[in-house]
């Protein structure tokens, strides 16, 4: 090698690591400078709720807003106006503690959280946003879905939901609730699906793993792709499961079916063949049961319950996906179906 192309690798070198300097030390001043104002904004809500003797005061609290807005403006340019002056004060009411904010979040992110108004849900977005590392789209369209209420419809109590936002992966727990993976209904709205385009289960399939990030974020914290259409060979026979996760923070395979029609006992079935046979042939000593979860268009509760019985470790499950984002009010009434329900299959 001449002496040439041996300078010109070590320019290329050289260069290449004073760039991957000068992005580090962009990214932590952008960083900085985000919890600055986070900071900032928390600290005039808090000065904003002060003035107001920390009561709701329309009249007063509005003059006030009005006052300080202009002169902000005026001198700090734009970003002030009275609007934004409520969501800092809004800001400071919803995370009283400034401690406890959290540097991963921006501005823009703490004021899609103010407007949730359950303390539990909000907490629980913003550490599952924090953890994530959300974009704001992605936080606001969790929370327009009501991920933590549909979460929450299959759980025994708010203690499951809280045992996912920790941090650090968990040991291997003694008693494993594979609910904890479990919400419904699943909202795919993001594959662009139309009310009068019937869908085949094939093209379901491949517009998830075409939509992927999406779908892991609508899945939940933790999952890894582990493939689609994974043979299993049993006796000679072969089975493809539609798609199958890990779960890292559960330590348990996930077994996912899709269904265009209403599931029946047969799907059943064959997702308790599935699961029995990771658990048998292909988890570690330290994984947790395999979960199986069939997505269909409508449940069948009493096939399903009739069928698996009263057995609560078999980790068979079913639940209902909607391809076309549903309204508010469509959404809560599906949520408190499922809750509803699960209670009476539960006791």
């Amino acid at each position: 090698m001449n002496k040439q192309n041996i300078s010109s690798k070590l320019s290329e070198n050289i260069y290449s690591q004073i760039k991957q300097v000068l992005i580090q030390a962009r990214a932590t001043v952008l960083t900085t400078v985000n919890t600055a104002m986070v900071q900032a904004y928390w600290h005039v809500g808090k000065l904003i709720v002060e003035a107001q003797g920390g009561e709701e005061r329309a009249a007063y609290g509005d003059e006030l807003l009005k006052s300080i807005s202009v002169r902000l403006t005026k001198e700090f340019g734009k970003g002030f106006d009275a609007s934004n002056l409520r969501n800092m004060r809004m800001f400071y009411l919803s995370f009283p503690k400034c401690d406890a904010l959290r540097h991963e979040l921006s501005w823009t992110h703490y004021r899609a959280l103010i407007r949730v108004s359950n303390p539990k849900a909000r907490e629980y977005y913003a550490k599952e946003a924090a953890a994530g590392k959300w974009s704001t789209r992605q936080l606001e369209r969790q929370i327009a879905t009501q991920y933590y209420e549909r979460l929450l419809s299959t759980h025994r109590d708010e203690t499951a939901v809280e045992s996912l936002i920790k941090n650090n992966l968990p040991a291997k727990p003694e008693k494993f609730d594979p609910l904890t993976l479990v919400h419904d209904p699943f909202i795919l709205e993001f594959i662009g699906a139309k009310e009068d385009v019937i869908w085949q289960e094939s093209e379901l399939e491949s517009a998830l793993i075409s939509h992927l990030e999406e779908f892991l974020l609508e899945l939940g914290r933790g999952f890894a792709f582990m493939g689609r259409q994974k043979r299993i060979t049993i006796d000679g026979q072969h089975f493809y499961p539609d798609l199958v996760f890990y779960n890292v923070l559960t330590r348990s395979y996930v077994i996912i079916d899709l269904k265009m029609r209403r599931v029946d006992y047969s799907d059943i079935g064959q997702m308790q063949l599935y699961v029995n046979y990771y658990n048998r042939e292909v988890c570690q000593p330290d994984d947790n049961p395999t979960i199986g979860i069939i997505l269909c268009s409508e449940k069948n509760d009493t096939v399903v319950e009739y069928t698996l019985g009263d057995r609560t470790d078999i980790g068979v499950f079913s639940a209902k996906y909607d391809l076309i984002m549903p309204t508010k009010e469509e959404l809560s009434r599906e949520i408190e179906l499922t809750r509803q329900k699960f209670k009476l299959i539960n006791g």
